[in-house]
């Protein structure tokens, strides 16, 4: 009987739009790469294993919210067949078409809200429409003219933007694919703070992305930053060199070099073990 197997495996399942989601599984030699056919809401659907084991069990309890269960609720099924992939392949060229009609619905409505993709369960009987907002939207005849129109359970999903950024995918400023859509685990928020910290340009088109808000990667240098500034004295703050007070201008944590300027309003710039001798004397 299925309820009397001991489900003791572990793995991380990733769908369409780098969603991710963590289930149980028995008896299946399960690796990286593989396609598989899990539980989902009255259905069932088709993923692909992304980690298993500790790796997995590590990322969930990593991930927002963690994991709520030591034994996810859902389970692995069985490793999808061929036949299996390449209607999961049909699903998502279709997702095409339903798109394009959920958009022509929207227009028919007058709905403030934009389409943003759709997504088919595996077995058709669940389609996912995402979309983004700025207002509250009442979209129930949308659902009810997609339900007769596709005979399947309706799901209008609104995200935001960025959100809205890694599902479709794109290139960013640095020539590369956009980091939430093909690696990053999860969207955090990110503060002005940070490009402040790094002395970069404040202006919103130089430290922005594709989807209008501030750049993921300004993330990643900000402890490298906070560690490097550490070393120096702070701006604005005075102290007694060999040529009396004076104030610190600036920093360059690249030059490690600070500019200094006297009461007198001279100013000068010198390497940072040169102005950690003169204090020190």
């Amino acid at each position: 009987m299925k309820g009397d197997r001991l489900w003791t495996g572990f793995a991380e399942i990733s769908f369409k739009g780098n969603r991710k989601a963590y289930y149980a599984y028995a008896n299946l030699d399960l690796r990286p790469g593989l396609h598989v056919i899990v539980e989902a809401d009255q259905g069932n659907d088709l993923g692909k294993v992304t980690a298993v084991g500790v790796i997995a069990e590590r990322k969930c309890s990593s991930s927002n919210g963690g994991c709520a269960t030591p034994t996810p609720e859902k389970k692995v099924l069985r490793i999808a067949h061929k036949n299996d992939v390449s209607r999961s392949q049909t699903l998502r060229k279709d997702e095409d078409r339903v798109r394009l009609e959920a958009r022509k619905l929207v227009t028919k409505h007058q709905l403030s809200m934009k389409v943003t993709d759709a997504e088919w369960q595996f077995d058709r009987k669940r389609l996912i429409v995402y979309f983004t907002a700025e207002k509250r939207v009442d979209f129930r005849q949308l659902v009810r003219d997609l339900a007769s129109k596709y005979r399947a359970r309706i799901q209008l999903k609104q995200i935001g933007v960025r959100n809205e950024a890694a599902l479709l995918g794109g290139v960013g400023r640095c020539g590369r694919e956009l980091c939430c859509s093909t690696w990053l685990p999860e969207l955090k928020p990110v503060r002005l703070q940070l490009a402040k910290s790094q002395g970069l340009s404040l202006n919103p088109s130089q430290i922005s992305g594709c989807c209008g808000r501030l750049m993921c990667c300004l993330m990643y240098e900000h402890r490298t930053y906070v560690e490097a500034r550490r070393r120096f004295p702070r701006e604005g703050r005075k102290i007694r060199t060999d040529r009396g007070l004076e104030r610190v201008v600036t920093i360059d944590i690249w030059n490690d070099t600070v500019s200094l300027k006297d009461d007198e309003g001279i100013r000068r710039t010198l390497k940072l073990k040169q102005l950690e001798a003169e204090v020190s004397q």
